[in-house]
């Protein structure tokens, strides 16, 4: 897995802001121009994955969103917009709702699913907009005049349905089962199969690699649950047959209930 950069630009990196909040009033322009607010994207039930990047961006964002979507898409079963939300938000306040709006359409082609248009946003903001979430996020970045560049890290921000920042994955690649756990554990399983609920159970984030990890007690406590499963599913039709068996065999061997003729009270002589 690719891990932040061990050398970095003074003020740029991530200040992890973990179970913090992201403000939800915070003003930005969609990708088709319109007002609105950060929180239109949150309370919905669903996980939202949080980038921040720029459009004219010489190569770590198009690194980043391109892993994101090769990430995505390995993720058959689920969509943007139906299982998760994500939103991109351009960190230059020069950017155009024109241009954010061509490099929705670039990285919406190439995650190549249908009806993902309405779970991936790109906005744009002020330079007070843009701080305030930066500042919220712990996101360092700076512009550097000789190059007309923006220095900054790649992360991807996992944030709970209320705005509840649960996880950062750094770097421009993110293994589909990390990006897809993180985002079951954003949502305390309230997405995802069965299955899926399965293997966040099994499975721990571990900072130091940057992954999940398999829990190795808990897979022997989910074995030991299905196999005390199997064994009741096995038994208990077993055990309730053979007691109706002789239920059945006592009612015929004594229908009346009464006590029989060869065991009644001689009369007295």
């Amino acid at each position: 897995m690719a891990q932040l950069p061990q050398a970095v630009p003074d003020g740029v990196g991530i200040d992890e802001h973990l179970n913090e909040i992201v403000p939800l009033n915070i003003p930005f322009k969609d990708d088709n121009g319109k007002e609105i607010f950060l929180g239109k994207y949150f309370n919905q039930g669903k996980p939202v994955i949080l980038t921040l990047n720029y459009s004219d961006c010489p190569m770590l964002c198009s690194l980043q969103l391109s892993g994101l979507v090769s990430a995505l898409k390995e993720i058959d079963e689920w969509t943007s917009g139906k299982q998760f939300q994500v939103v991109s938000v351009s960190i230059d306040p020069a950017e155009t709702t024109l241009k954010a709006k061509d490099t929705k359409a670039k990285y919406l082609n190439a995650y190549g699913k249908q009806n993902a248009a309405s779970g991936w946003s790109f906005l744009t903001g002020t330079q007070d907009s843009i701080k305030k979430l930066t500042d919220a996020v712990g996101f360092q970045y700076r512009f550097v005049p000789e190059t007309g560049e923006y220095a900054h890290t790649a992360a991807l921000i996992i944030c709970a349905p209320d705005g509840k920042i649960t996880r950062y994955l750094y770097g421009v690649e993110y293994p589909p089962q990390t990006l897809k756990l993180s985002l079951l554990e954003a949502s305390a399983g309230k997405v995802g199969t069965s299955t899926d609920k399965i293997l966040l159970f099994c499975y721990r984030y571990d900072p130091h690699t940057g992954a999940y990890s398999l829990l190795a007690t808990r897979v022997m406590t989910f074995g030991a649950l299905c196999t005390l499963g199997l064994v009741c599913l096995l038994v208990v039709p077993v055990w309730y047959r053979s007691m109706r068996s002789k239920t059945k065999a006592s009612g015929k061997s004594n229908p009346s209930g009464n006590i029989s003729s060869d065991q009644s009270i001689s009369p007295a002589s």
